[in-house]
């Protein structure tokens, strides 16, 4: 009797960690999404300003779509030729969320400044973009899955 107890306390704490962790991580990205304003600022990078309520839709939808698969272990298999097209989603996803928050930021302009090399920002950006796509294909080719 003692040990079910103890399993079902657990079972709670573990429960509870896990609510924790998960409210602890969504409003950390809904912080980062409002308080950075950077889904108005995708919108107008874009030029699609008027598709912002689409971005919404999307974010949300993602986050129970994929909270739903991650929680009830559900496995898709698709073709192999579909990997390329999910490959490129992706890599525009997080590139359109860097370049977002980079420039609500303003992270590379000051960089520069500070460091002397205003001049040399265009080519400092390109040397990050050729760094991250020769990283991805080293992680890609080294590391199959």
């Amino acid at each position: 009797m003692t040990e079910t107890w103890l399993y079902g306390l657990a079972q709670l704490l573990a429960s509870f960690a896990g609510i924790a962790g998960g409210i602890t991580v969504g409003g950390a990205m809904v912080a980062l999404f409002v308080v950075l304003d950077m889904l108005p600022r995708l919108a107008q990078l874009t030029r699609s300003f008027h598709c912002s309520y689409w971005f919404e839709y999307a974010i949300i939808a993602g986050t129970l779509f994929f909270t739903v698969t991650d929680l009830w272990s559900i496995r898709f298999f698709y073709a192999g030729w579909f990997s390329p097209f999910i490959g490129l989603l992706d890599g525009v996803f997080v590139g359109l969320l860097a370049a977002a928050l980079t420039e609500v930021l303003n992270v590379f302009p000051i960089l520069a400044k500070r460091l002397g090399m205003t001049h040399a920002l265009p080519h400092l950006l390109t040397a990050m973009v050729i760094g991250k796509v020769l990283g991805s294909w080293f992680d890609c080719f080294k590391y199959p899955h």
